[in-house]
């Protein structure tokens, strides 16, 4: 039996493609390798969101040949299908295909194997395709399952190559979603998390939305949590909101995709919103979920910003609240217009705003941990990774830990209501309500 290894980058989109490519090749009688040591094949799954993306995937690439000269190795993912005229050229890669075609990527590794000759499967997206009929139902962690529904974007911000590299939306049929739902339920997975390029796009093709998936997922039996990935502000609507509020599963916590807290820079990137209507849209939502959490991506250094939009940025911030926020330096992406303005940001100057942004940000969590004191909570607990804690997660999102006082009892899997009693750096701690022992 051959022996196949996984190397993912980027997204939770590009983690749960790479579960559904394992299970491509389990189906195929390939072992899944838990290293690349004695691995007949290794297939690299790679984002292109970052110039640092790019670079973490291409050392992959090159560390594997060094390591596995012999092995058959795959570069998938959104790298090669920005990228395809470089991506072509890289002769660590017995097989180069994109974003398309997953479903045969077993496939292609079995032809290499038996054959040795080099696979180069790279196509364009057109406006005819449909969503690709990828799914999965079992998760190496038992406890949540990230199920992608939608593709593609349509929106073409000024910094991004996510619609060349993904396409243009299209979504999993309602009837496909059920099915897996009710399949990975089956396995045991209490938490679906609802995840896509752009989300908030879901269904438009056939007359649906996001609500109707998170109703389906709330209408499975053994689906007890369910939660959204990165959402658009601007596609937020109040029917939407309506609707979410009406599911007992559902967790509050809205990950809106921010990237500059300056008007100015906001419609430099051809962002959809202004920053006063994003403000708006979490008091609004606030006002509805009080118990709710903001996370949210902030980017620093887009051409032309100056010293007082970045002020203007982290000011922004800090006014809303974030209970996290993900950093990151502006990344040059040739293809896109931002690669093209003038007034490039020097790097020095964008990492002593990456500096000042972190710390607003920290700052800002710290604050929302400590207002999470006194608070009791279901926590849903995952894996054990620690002698001392057990660990989960409130519906919030927050980490929560509690003092495992029987190293030979696990929580895994668990629903259990704790009372948060301090708050450290970046977790909270607390109690069980009852006795666990």
């Amino acid at each position: 039996m051959y022996k196949v290894y996984f190397i993912t980058f980027g997204c939770k989109v590009n983690h749960y493609e790479t579960e559904c490519m394992k299970e491509l090749f389990r189906g195929a009688d390939f072992a899944i390798a838990d290293s690349p040591e004695g691995a007949d094949a290794v297939v690299i799954n790679s984002c292109t969101v970052t110039s640092s993306g790019d670079s973490r995937a291409l050392a992959a690439l090159r560390r594997t040949r060094a390591a596995l000269p012999d092995a058959v190795i795959a570069l998938t993912g959104c790298y090669p299908q920005a990228n395809r005229e470089e991506a072509e050229q890289l002769p660590e890669a017995d097989i180069i295909a994109g974003t398309k075609h997953r479903s045969r990527i077993a496939g292609m590794v079995q032809s290499c194997l038996a054959e040795r000759r080099r696979i180069v499967e790279l196509s364009d997206y057109s406006s005819e395709d449909i969503f690709e009929p990828l799914k999965c139902t079992r998760f190496d962690s038992n406890t949540r399952a990230f199920v992608k529904i939608q593709d593609g974007c349509n929106q073409f911000c000024s910094y991004c190559m996510i619609p060349y590299a993904r396409g243009r939306c299209r979504s999993k049929p309602l009837d496909v979603l059920r099915s897996e739902v009710r399949a990975i339920a089956e396995g045991g997975v209490k938490e679906i998390v609802l995840s896509g390029i752009n989300l908030a796009f879901y269904g438009r093709e056939f007359g649906a939305d996001l609500a109707d998936a998170a109703e389906i997922c709330a209408a499975t039996e053994g689906i007890e949590r369910i939660r959204l990935s990165s959402l658009e502000p601007e596609m937020m609507s109040e029917q939407l909101l309506t609707r979410l509020r009406a599911l007992p599963q559902f967790c509050p916590q809205f990950h809106l995709s921010l990237q500059s807290g300056c008007e100015r820079t906001l419609k430099a990137m051809n962002r959809r919103y202004t920053a006063a209507e994003y403000l708006a849209l979490t008091e609004h939502i606030r006002s509805i979920f009080p118990d709710c959490s903001f996370t949210t991506d902030v980017m620093v250094g887009f051409p032309q910003e100056t010293d007082e939009d970045h002020a203007e940025s982290v000011d922004f911030v800090r006014r809303v609240g974030f209970a996290k926020v993900h950093v990151f330096r502006y990344s040059r992406r040739k293809g896109t217009k931002a690669d093209k303005m003038s007034g490039q940001v020097p790097e020095s100057v964008k990492t002593l705003r990456w500096q000042e942004m972190t710390a607003a940000a920290e700052e800002k969590r710290e604050e929302y941990l400590r207002a999470q004191v006194g608070k009791t909570v279901p926590v849903l607990f995952e894996r054990e990774k620690s002698p001392e804690f057990h660990r989960g997660y409130a519906p919030d999102y927050t980490l929560i830990k509690i003092s495992r006082k029987n190293p030979e009892k696990s929580l895994r899997n668990q629903i259990i209501s704790v009372i948060i009693e301090e708050c450290g750096h970046d977790c909270c701690f607390g109690s069980p309500v009852g006795d666990l022992y």
